[in-house]
């Protein structure tokens, strides 16, 4: 979809007394999204076992608790 066409479509999703702000916070959420899906489409992701071990290390010390 087209910029202004995303930019159209979220604008008619909003409330009409939506602020500034609310409609940038969309706006950035919406990118974000499309972000992911393009890391997705391009391989560019972790296994989840692997953030998974991760995490485990920092926040649970490895012991599994």
């Amino acid at each position: 979809m087209e910029a202004k066409q995303t930019v159209r479509a979220l604008l008619d999703r909003l409330p009409d007394d939506c602020s500034v702000e609310d409609v940038l916070y969309h706006l950035y959420v919406l990118q974000a999204v499309e972000r992911g899906q393009a890391d997705v489409a391009a391989g560019r992701t972790i296994p989840h076992e692997e953030v998974e071990s991760a995490m485990r290390r920092k926040w649970l010390r490895g012991d599994g608790a």
